[in-house]
């Protein structure tokens, strides 16, 4: 069984709400013990109500360090890319202060990097490259989840995710065959050290799998590789 603790809530907005005040605090604390603080996001739709509730608490900002989970390999002004997603609706108002370290930065020659493994090593060569500034462990990771499954851009059966879930790497390639474009991505293990991972969902049909997922332990639902992390519990917010 999985070791998760689990809010509920009646909506997507509250529970927006409060898991932006409990980000926040623990934000906060962090400051207050190390003097600065690390949280990674990930991209796609679910989060903006999140990341809007999120930015407008007052944090000291300037001290903490923002980046992504994962990242489609696509260029930072693609409708797909989880850079802007973060650009626009998390890194403003008073989060605008805040540090963010994308997994590549606008000026990435990103031409047939996507179809080629080669291109795409060397692609989560530079990301590792750029991480190295960020202190580890994270202190605060904010996952979602698939219907499949996946979290991050740990997708089943994917290329690339043995590697992904083994490396010793902060980040890694994959390229899922059920969803468009190769990504980067942060590997397990350094997923499993952060001090703190809450993970996201909403709706019957993920309610589903997550339910699935606390009752084993298999890479062919790699979210329950997180919920069945040997730390601390992952905390599990419901919609």
């Amino acid at each position: 069984m999985s070791l998760c603790t689990e809010h509920t809530f009646a909506s997507t907005d509250a529970l927006s709400a409060a898991l932006a005040a409990d980000v926040a605090q623990r934000l906060e604390r962090a400051i207050g013990e190390r003097g600065l603080a690390t949280l990674a996001v990930s991209g796609g739709k679910s989060p903006v109500p999140l990341f809007a509730a999120l930015r407008q608490h007052p944090l000291p900002w300037q001290r903490v360090t923002v980046l992504l989970v994962d990242e489609r390999v696509v260029s930072h002004t693609h409708a797909d890319s989880n850079t802007a997603l973060v650009r626009q609706h998390l890194l403003q108002d008073a989060a605008a202060a805040a540090r963010f370290v994308p997994l590549f930065d606008d000026h990435t020659d990103l031409s047939d990097r996507a179809s080629d493994p080669l291109g795409l090593e060397r692609l989560a060569q530079l990301a590792n490259e750029r991480l190295a500034t960020v202190p580890w462990p994270l202190d605060v990771v904010l996952l979602g989840m698939g219907e499949d499954g996946h979290t991050a851009s740990l997708f089943p059966e994917a290329p690339g995710l043995a590697h992904a879930l083994h490396s010793g790497d902060a980040v890694a390639w994959v390229r899922p065959a059920t969803a468009p474009h190769a990504r980067l991505t942060l590997t397990l293990p350094r997923l499993l050290q952060a001090r703190h991972v809450a993970l996201s969902i909403s709706g019957a049909a993920k309610r589903a799998v997550y339910a699935q997922a606390c009752t084993t332990d298999s890479e062919a639902l790699p979210v329950s590789l997180v919920l069945h992390r040997r730390t601390t519990p992952v905390a599990t917010w419901m919609a």
